[in-house]
């Protein structure tokens, strides 16, 4: 059976996750992407890959070079910004794929507020922005503290809070500077703490596989710094949370929401309609104990999904991410590790190489590693994961 995996930029989720899951499920894997020099260096462990160049995020190129290549018998992207194209040609094939109009709607961030509101089960004031119209109308009439942020952006990137008009005019016009054509959208701040759930669905069975307790930089900025697992949210809490993905029309394969609490109203923030990145979905396969990454694949290849899981309950799980604090070259930095200590399993993987030199983004981009630990005892894991870090040291010299 042959896969069809659409990618951008080569992530550890496919080259830890996806890869090694389709070689145990016995797949021959064709990678359509636009970077294949990139992929076929991720990718050299793998010899059977086949990689293909690829305008993926044109649907109608992704429909045609697989015309015209071998017979597929799925279409899957992990990559936030092709789900839609995937979903799409998975659908032109007649293959088991995702809704495009849920993938579209939680992509485009204020389609996605549109139809929340149209459904009735939630409301934010939310207005869009381009570089060709004037922003004075919308910045008078915004709710402040309001958020702004890219329409169809990750990662934070461009994400800001403003507290006026003139703030809002001035982030906007810095924004339209660097990239002229984008859409940008504002919407009034939601207060509250920021969660994450992740589900994994087959169209007709819906698994709640768990969620992580976010927290951000200081404001303005909302850059991911550690996450930690959150046993079992509220059931009113999940409840909202779900409604508010039917609304969406998502319930197929694997979708991580991000949402924030506030005096019993659970809000989403956003949702992305693919497995939980920055390898958080390693940790997670390794946390509840079941093969994540083959049940995803699976339901793009048309297998229902079992009634029960089998996921192991009563782990403990923690996530850091050490960030650089200003531009400049990294000149010292930990190599990658793994390690067990007083029952936590530790692994640390640099993600920007020593060397390198970088702007400050005040996105995920300024991330210089990630850690890892999972356990039993989450005090223990706290505790482990501070050591280990404060034993380390990453110097960024200007």
């Amino acid at each position: 059976m042959r896969l069809y995996l659409l990618a951008l930029n080569p992530t550890d989720s496919v080259t830890e996750g996806f890869l090694p899951a389709a070689a145990r499920l016995g797949l021959d894997v064709t990678v359509l992407t636009d970077q294949p020099d990139a992929h076929r260096a991720a990718c050299s462990t793998y010899p059977g890959i086949e990689i293909l160049e690829c305008d993926v995020r044109d649907f109608r190129a992704v429909v045609t070079r697989i015309s015209t290549h071998h017979r597929p018998d799925a279409v899957f992207s992990n990559s936030d910004h092709l789900q839609t194209q995937a979903a799409l040609a998975a659908d032109y094939f007649g293959l088991p794929g995702k809704d495009w109009r849920a993938a579209l709607a939680c992509k485009d961030k204020a389609e996605m507020r549109r139809r929340l509101a149209a459904a009735g089960v939630d409301t934010v004031w939310s207005a869009e922005l381009t570089d060709t119209a004037p922003v004075e109308a919308v910045a008078l009439a915004a709710p402040y503290p309001c958020v702004l942020k890219p329409r169809e952006g990750v990662a934070s990137e461009d994400v800001v809070l403003v507290d006026s008009a003139e703030e809002l005019e001035n982030r906007a016009e810095e924004i339209f500077a660097r990239r002229p054509g984008t859409v940008l959208v504002v919407e009034e701040y939601l207060p509250g703490e920021l969660y994450t759930l992740e589900t994994l669905g087959d169209g007709n069975v819906r698994h709640v596989l768990g969620g992580f307790h976010t927290e951000l930089s200081p404001p303005p900025y909302f850059i991911e710094e550690r996450l930690v697992l959150v046993q079992a949210h509220p059931e009113p809490v999940v409840a909202q949370i779900l409604a508010q993905l039917d609304a969406l029309g998502v319930g197929f394969g694997a979708c991580h929401t991000e949402f924030v609490v506030h005096e019993g109203q659970a809000r989403i923030i956003e949702v992305n309609y693919r497995a939980i990145g920055d390898q958080v979905d390693l940790l997670l396969a390794r946390l509840l104990g079941i093969p994540l990454f083959e049940h995803i694949l699976r339901t793009h290849l048309g297998e229902p999904l079992p009634a029960d899981l089998g996921i192991r309950r009563g782990g403990a799980a923690r996530l850091e991410y050490p960030c650089a604090d200003r531009a400049g070259t990294l000149t010292s930095a930990p190599p990658a590790t793994e390690l067990h200590l007083d029952d936590v399993h530790l692994t640390y993987r640099p993600l920007r190489a020593v060397g390198e030199r970088h702007e400050l983004y005040r996105t995920n981009r300024d991330y210089l590693g990630v850690l890892r630990a999972t356990g039993t005892d989450q005090s223990t894991v706290d505790r482990v994961s501070a050591q280990f870090l404060a034993a380390r040291r990453w110097e960024v010299q200007p």
